[in-house]
């Protein structure tokens, strides 16, 4: 989620927030709502707030995946987005609408590039560069290998999780709380960690999450444009937190996006199960790093994404005695 270097976060980094189980059926709120763009002029859209998380700043996610589907209004329907790059640079107020200004930076024969601000109060929140290509063939081909992982219905969803924390006795009631917010608070995709104690920081682990998620509701086939805006909103989620992993113990001040960058691969259906395998390579000066890569099911890679954020921790009490 994007914040200011001013604004601050609830200590620690609690589990991502999941709604009630909605079925496969309804159509995806992200195509019905959250990445349906209004046209007020030339070049210039307003989106919608939909999920707030529960720091009151608006989602990262949200406004990069209209940020690019403000970009890929601006393109033929034969280019499709490759890659992009963008900067928070102020905090998203989720009481206002994000108003979405296009600038045609470059058309050309197989690439094209747009310039996206997002802003609130005359002032821009983010800043997004997008690429987009025209599909070609290459004889240049490789990857890396998808982990094995036990598959999504092997693993409880989020929901169920805080569910069995909620049911443990002597469950402190502040810690209930939070959880029972949490449960109210819907969020439009769905996520299976491979590994629960990384998301609760119960325990000390090596700095990489592991987690199958996908769009609630359906999609459908024959819109790629789309999957790749939704593949956007979902890339931030849980992300920056994998940097706190190895530091259980640590209680968090504030953590803030500074900057995203999303590179899509193959064809993918964002309302179909993918593993997202994120890890933090590095962290220090008050920054981390981390990496991800979205794996389709049948083990092919769709899309790799990158971003670092400011990370700053409650100063330790003084517990010295006079």
């Amino acid at each position: 989620m994007n914040m200011s270097e001013d604004d601050e976060k609830a200590d620690g980094d609690p589990l991502p927030e999941c709604p009630p189980m909605l079925s496969r059926d309804l159509k995806s709120i992200l195509v019905t709502s959250v990445l349906q763009l209004e046209e007020i002029d030339v070049g210039l859209y307003s989106g919608k707030n939909h999920w707030i998380p529960l720091s009151r700043r608006l989602f990262g996610g949200q406004i990069i995946g209209q940020a690019l589907v403000a970009a890929a209004k601006s393109v033929g329907d034969h280019l499709y987005a490759h890659s992009l790059h963008c900067y928070f640079v102020r905090a998203g107020d989720p009481d206002i609408p994000v108003l979405y200004n296009v600038d045609r930076v470059r058309d050309g024969r197989s690439f094209c590039v747009r310039s996206v601000k997002a802003i609130q109060r005359g002032e821009p929140i983010l800043v997004l560069q997008a690429s987009f290509h025209l599909d070609q063939p290459s004889p240049l081909m490789h990857q890396f290998s998808m982990p094995e992982v036990p598959p999504p219905e092997d693993l409880l969803s989020l929901e169920d999780l805080i569910r069995f924390v909620l049911g443990q006795p002597d469950l402190e009631q502040k810690v209930k709380q939070g959880f029972n917010k949490v449960l109210a608070n819907e969020v439009p995709i769905e996520v299976r960690p491979v590994n629960p104690l990384q998301f609760s920081r119960a325990v000390t682990t090596e700095p990489k999450r592991m987690f199958w998620v996908r769009a609630r509701g359906h999609i459908g086939e024959g819109n790629m444009k789309l999957h790749v805006c939704v593949a956007a909103y979902i890339s931030d989620y849980s992300f920056l937190g994998t940097t706190l992993t190895s530091y259980p113990a640590k209680r968090v001040k504030m953590m803030a996006s500074l900057d995203h960058a999303m590179w899509f691969h193959n064809t993918f259906r964002a309302d179909e199960w993918m593993l997202y395998e994120v890890e933090s390579p590095w962290a220090g000066g008050s920054r981390g790093l981390v990496q991800g890569r979205l794996w389709r099911r049948d083990g092919v890679l769709a899309a790799s994404c990158c971003q670092e954020g400011l990370i700053r921790l409650t100063a330790p009490k003084d517990k010295s005695k006079l």
